[in-house]
């Protein structure tokens, strides 16, 4: 059973898994370059993603990009959950609708409000076929996770509905207003004055929370923003270093090598190419 390890390396692939999981506490976000799928089989779990918190219950399926920061914070119950990781260039090869897509990619953790009473076995069947390493059972559980995801956006927005908690500590807050208003000119002065806290207040708050400085988590919110665009559109880089809230084409070139280890440009050639 695994659970996090606040020692690994940011933006380490996890590739195509299925995996379960024991429940806790994040003590910092992670991001990988996989969408997630998490299934409950019992209780709950409160992410912080996408400037929302949101609550995932038992028996219903989730999923969100994984590239964005991402933070367990709170959960209910020990039963262990599952998670499938599917990188991000398969996710969009799919063909999937349209509009479940662009929720996912713009940071919405999607929840299917009505349950599916075959989930749990094929989690089960998904997780003990991939701990083989067997071709064909890995290219089986592939071809059924792409089939769950196809029925599973189309339900559309009026049946995938997040429950979002009101209860956020300034730590969560901080990190909100940063997932909300990461495009802005903002510096880590302007975020905790926006918050009505002292920005040396604010610094150490954040730090002793996510494990992380508030610049960059502003920096890897940008990134994610910069991936959607170079995975999903046609703009120029110098428009999507723009677009994510860098000001200059060369801090975006440092810092997206930094977070990805690749160029934009050759990260839009990888995850075009299947398209």
């Amino acid at each position: 059973m695994k659970k996090f390890d606040r020692t690994r390396p940011e933006f380490s692939p996890y590739g195509f898994t299925c995996e379960v999981w024991k429940p806790a506490r994040m003590p910092r976000p992670d991001r990988h370059n996989e969408v997630e799928i998490n299934l409950l089989t019992s209780g709950s779990l409160s992410y912080l993603l996408g400037g929302r918190r949101t609550t995932i219950a038992a028996d219903r399926l989730a999923v969100f990009w994984a590239a964005i920061p991402h933070q367990i914070v709170e959960f209910e119950g020990d039963a262990p959950y599952f998670v499938v990781t599917l990188p991000l260039s398969d996710f969009l090869r799919i063909g999937l609708e349209p509009s479940f897509v662009s929720r996912v990619m713009h940071g919405e953790l999607v929840i299917d409000s009505k349950t599916d009473e075959t989930d749990r076995l094929k989690f089960q069947q998904w997780e003990r076929e991939l701990r083989k390493s067997n071709w064909t059972d890995e290219r089986a559980a592939r071809l059924e996770v792409e089939a769950r995801l196809l029925r599973f956006a189309r339900v559309g927005p009026e049946r995938a509905a997040a429950k979002h908690s009101p209860r956020l500590s300034r730590a969560d807050q901080l990190a909100c207003y940063i997932a909300q208003n990461y495009q802005q000119p903002l510096t880590s002065t302007s975020i905790a004055e926006a918050n009505g806290l002292h920005p040396n207040y604010a610094m150490n708050l954040f730090r002793k929370t996510f494990g992380t400085t508030m610049n960059h988590f502003l920096t890897e919110h940008r990134i994610s923003h910069a991936q959607r665009l170079l995975a999903t559109g046609e703009e120029t880089i110098l428009d999507v270093a723009f677009a994510a809230g860098f000001q200059s084409l060369s801090r975006f070139n440092e810092a997206f090598k930094a977070a990805c280890g690749c160029s934009p440009r050759d990260y839009r050639k990888a995850h075009q190419a299947d398209r």
